[in-house]
């Protein structure tokens, strides 16, 4: 039951922060000095993971280049006697066992974790997706493996939403066992707010059996012309009970400017060489 494999989706356009996305991948986005894919990562290693595969696509070359070896940055550092920045370089290229896997067009989510079928290998996994940093003592990715180990179904992390914007996420009907965990009985893909059965909705982490592959398999086209998640969801809850889990952390989606920007200002308020300065300037903003 152990689970140490990720999938980390990484194919998709960036729309929202074009034309900045147009040559930069969306998970490449700094936060302030760290890209956003970085801290997805951290998290998968901090949750037991230590094989990853990254479902890229077209223009994401600088996620292969950023966890790979950089032996002109390092002999560069390593003559300027730079040793604090040379061991953050290098431990980014030692992070983990990383495999890449190129999804050939853009057909959704679900035809993006498909693409890993070969190298899951019939092994529980968990999926990531590469635009949502959330922080807490223990990671998000971990609370979901818990929850798997111990009754043995997929399980998905949920957290309430505003009811206007359940047009973002696959929006869950689901029976509480307490205050944090649902049996699913239901996933709705992007419902409008008069059609969502609550305000409970799924976000960017998972912890699948296998059988989900080929659930995903089995679905048709579906909502945005693509191959949906959630369809294979919804499909394998007829066939083992999934789980919903209201997990405990703070979560930024980054692919969101707003939240974008949110996250860039909390996580410069929690350094303390960047503290005072950005309380400052925040002060003195004239609204």
């Amino acid at each position: 039951m152990e689970v140490k494999k990720a999938v980390i989706p990484v194919a998709g356009m960036g729309t929202r922060f074009l034309p900045a996305t147009k040559s930069m991948p969306k998970e490449m986005l700094p936060i302030i000095d760290i890209p956003v894919i970085h801290y997805v990562v951290e998290e998968a290693i901090a949750s037991g993971i230590d094989d990853i595969i990254f479902i890229t696509g077209r223009s994401k070359r600088s996620i292969e280049d950023y966890f790979d070896d950089s032996p002109e940055l390092e002999n560069h550092l390593r003559q300027k006697n730079n040793e604090k920045l040379l061991k953050i370089v290098q431990n980014i290229s030692s992070m983990v066992d990383i495999h890449y896997i190129r999804q050939k067009e853009p057909k959704g989510l679900g035809d993006a974790i498909l693409t890993a079928k070969k190298h899951i290998n019939e092994e529980p996994f968990a999926v990531l997706l590469g635009d949502d940093i959330i922080v807490n003592k223990k990671p998000c990715t971990k609370q979901l493996i818990d929850n798997f180990i111990k009754y043995g179904r997929s399980t998905i992390a949920v957290e309430e939403v505003p009811m206007e914007k359940t047009g973002s996420y696959g929006i869950i009907k689901g029976h509480p066992l307490d205050d944090s965990l649902y049996i699913l009985e239901d996933i709705v893909e992007k419902p409008s707010p008069e059609e969502a059965p609550s305000n409970i909705g799924a976000i960017g982490r998972y912890v699948f059996t296998p059988e989900i592959l080929d659930c995903i398999k089995q679905t048709d086209i579906g909502v945005g012309n693509e191959i949906q998640l959630t369809d294979g969801i919804r499909l394998l809850n007829e066939k083992q009970k999934v789980y919903a889990y209201k997990f405990t952390g703070k979560r930024y989606d980054t692919g969101d400017k707003v939240e974008y920007v949110k996250a860039v200002i909390d996580f410069a308020l929690n350094k303390e060489d960047m503290r005072e300065q950005i309380k400052e300037h925040i002060s003195n903003i004239n609204l």
